[in-house]
């Protein structure tokens, strides 16, 4: 998603009015979303990332801002108690062997009424050898997440599927061809079908897409 920026300010700007004021970041990576995040009006981001390739760059991504910090490990159970306002998974609960462990860490971690923000891949006959090769565990269907979800304790807010036309361009280079689109292609989408994507899909919700966005309230 390095060269997504449209199609990253989507999902974060769908999820803004759920963001309150404290925010834990799953898996941030190098801190593409972070920095988004930090345009929100929150008081505090506290990003998390175990991966000693990656977890440099967030810290040079969201180094200067007094707002937020960084964390070089795992989400776990110390967070307990942390009454977070939001515990935000961007292309990571689909990583976790033991998803259903993770969300209870995520229950744990939030105040009451505070809310889990999920967003994951898309329809199992999507799967590839892309999505084994990063370490995916899944691709989701909306109701098979929301099963796992309400399961962990939380009520459903907000389910839907998120960007209908990525689905035939996934499926013809990443599940029948066995190749990935350069970032020359991820470029070109993001900037000539994500822009009225997200117009037409704010009108219309879609009944299938290649990601699931989801919002969820602790209980």
């Amino acid at each position: 998603m390095s060269s997504a920026d449209h199609y990253r300010r989507w999902i974060v700007d769908t999820f803004a009015p759920y963001l309150g004021r404290d925010v834990a970041e799953v898996g941030a990576g190098i801190g593409s979303i972070s920095r988004l995040l930090l345009k929100q009006p929150i008081d505090r981001l506290t990003a998390f990332e175990p991966s000693d390739n990656m977890y440099p760059h967030l810290a040079a991504a969201v180094a200067g801002d007094a707002r937020a910090t960084s964390i070089h490990g795992l989400f776990g159970p110390e967070q307990a108690g942390r009454g977070y306002e939001a515990v935000v998974y961007i292309n990571v609960l689909e990583h976790v062997e033991r998803e259903r462990e993770e969300l209870d860490r995520a229950r744990d971690a939030l105040r009451p009424g505070g809310h889990l923000l999920v967003f994951v891949p898309a329809l199992a006959w999507l799967f590839s050898a892309f999505d084994r090769e990063v370490g995916h565990f899944r691709r989701y269907s909306r109701p098979g997440l929301e099963r796992v979800v309400e399961r962990g304790g939380f009520e459903i807010v907000r389910s839907h599927y998120f960007d209908v036309a990525g689905v035939l361009p996934w499926y013809v280079y990443f599940t029948l061809m066995g190749r990935g689109m350069g970032r020359g292609s991820v470029s070109l989408y993001d900037r000539l079908v994500v822009p009225p994507m997200r117009v037409l899909e704010g009108v219309v919700r879609p009944p299938i897409g290649k990601n699931i966005l989801l919002v969820a309230r602790r209980n």
